[in-house]
């Protein structure tokens, strides 16, 4: 069995992506406040309680120990404010011996369109690759483009599989750690 992974600060050419922490909820609970956030994943923003319970909850880690939670806070280092969110959820692959990890990412009505999504998404994904994680995969509803689009520039390929009605996407990450 591969042991766990944690998460450990990402920096990108904008970015530093930290692992998460309580401490962020009240700033994350302001960047995470538009309702239209949830247009395609549902449910409303969290009140910052709320956001406090979860990312307790989350850094609890996972009840399987051959599952990892890793969350991180993206910070855009030139204006120090923190942006939005990341996620890989690492477990055994499907497939092989080796790891996947599933993602995610969120990141602010205020922030978006200036590639911090993407910026964030690539960093992950070739942090994962050193983490000799095997495979990333997303999901995203088909109608959301902008996600869809910030798939596509990390590298993952949209699937023919669905699920919940999210379009799987996949990357192989074998032989990319070194990019």
């Amino acid at each position: 069995m591969l042991g766990a992974v944690t998460a450990r600060p990402i920096r990108t050419d904008r970015l530093l992506l930290q692992p998460l922490a309580v401490e962020h909820t009240e700033e994350m609970a302001t960047v995470l406040s538009d309702p239209a956030l949830h247009t395609f994943i549902g449910g409303s923003p969290d009140t910052p309680e709320g956001l406090r319970t979860r990312y307790a909850r989350m850094l609890a880690g996972s009840p399987d120990p051959a599952v990892s939670w890793c969350n991180w806070v993206i910070g855009l280092r030139a204006e120090s404010c923190l942006t939005g969110t990341v996620q890989a959820t690492i477990g055994p692959s499907e497939r092989d011996r080796g790891r996947t990890a599933e993602l995610a990412w969120v990141v602010g009505t205020e922030w978006q369109g200036r590639g911090i999504a993407t910026e964030a998404a690539r960093g992950l994904v070739a942090w994962l690759a050193r983490q000799s994680v095997r495979t990333a995969v997303a999901h995203v509803h088909p109608d959301h483009l902008a996600s869809a689009a910030v798939a596509a520039a990390a590298g993952l390929a949209p699937t023919d599989r669905m699920q919940d009605g999210e379009v799987r996407w996949e990357a192989d990450l074998v032989g990319t750690a070194s990019r």
